[in-house]
């Protein structure tokens, strides 16, 4: 049986400077999916010039980020001594923890001739007994993302998180979730089934795709049913297509957000302010080239 569509919705505008940004989740319809509650989405972009503005120093406690890089490279600074670089492909992960401050920058790859950038941020709740845990970062250069070969030169599969046949992300997963990148050459299909009481996400971030026998169009975000059941994806294009799936088992503790800070109470929220402004959080020297 095929799992049904509960709804599907488009992102909202949340640029920042001149990068264009879709804020895919949360919106009107979910505030979270497993223990994603947050996904943007670095909408395709040739850049003229190469990017040296960050976000800006901003504090974080109680999620971990995750950025996955389609084009271009994401520079990473924080107050824990970590500075890296990650490129076309690649993934930064960061455990804010108890709290970290940082600053990244996208902008198209200095390795590669294409001036493209694309990407995605998603932001993952924490349990309870983890956001409590000192900061970690980690970063996967895109060599190094596993991915499943689709029979027939059919396509692909890279695990940014969690396990698929056999292979298994480097990233640490503190509930079982799972993201996946599929990309589809044309007239292939991709089918995989998925457990009950999972909450799944789809994202179809540039073309239009067929999923589960119905054509639902790029930009759109669609949660399915938690029953046991299958994902279907057709590609009835002339050009290959990519797909993000997301999820995992349903976060039950109590959610409290609040700016950069996703805690279990509103206590903790006025804890996570109370330390950031006592400086407990670290500093960060910024000088970018």
């Amino acid at each position: 049986m095929k799992k049904k569509v509960i709804f599907s919705t488009k992102g909202q505008r949340a640029d920042i400077g001149d990068i264009t940004i879709y804020r895919i989740l949360a919106n009107r319809y979910a505030n979270k999916v497993g223990s994603f509650v947050f996904l943007d989405h670095v909408a395709p972009k040739l850049q003229a010039q190469p990017n040296n503005n960050g976000t800006g120093a901003h504090p974080h406690r109680g999620i971990a980020t995750l950025t996955y890089v389609i084009d271009g490279e994401v520079e990473h600074l924080d107050s824990i001594g970590n500075r890296q670089r990650v490129h076309s492909g690649g993934i930064q992960w960061m455990k804010a923890g108890n709290g970290i401050i940082h600053d990244e920058s996208l902008s198209y790859d200095s390795k590669h001739e294409s001036k493209l950038i694309h990407a995605f941020q998603f932001w993952i709740n924490l349990p309870s007994d983890i956001k409590a845990q000192k900061p970690e970062y980690l970063a996967i250069q895109g060599n190094d993302v596993p991915v499943k070969e689709f029979d027939d030169n059919g396509g692909w599969l890279k695990v940014i998180l969690g396990q698929y046949d056999g292979l298994a992300s480097e990233i640490p997963n503190y509930l079982p979730q799972f993201l996946y990148h599929v990309h589809l050459e044309p007239g292939k299909q991709f089918v995989h089934e998925f457990d009950s009481n999972l909450e799944v996400a789809a994202f179809l971030p540039s073309q239009n795709i067929t999923v589960n026998d119905t054509l639902f169009n790029a930009g759109e975000i669609l949660l399915f049913d938690k029953e046991n059941g299958s994902i279907e994806i057709r590609n009835t294009l002339t050009e290959a297509v990519d797909i993000l799936l997301f999820g995992g088992e349903e976060y039950i503790e109590t959610i409290v957000a609040e700016g950069p800070f996703v805690m279990n109470t509103q206590s903790g929220i006025a804890e996570a302010y109370k330390d950031f402004y006592a400086g407990k959080y670290g500093t960060i020297k910024i000088n970018r080239q």
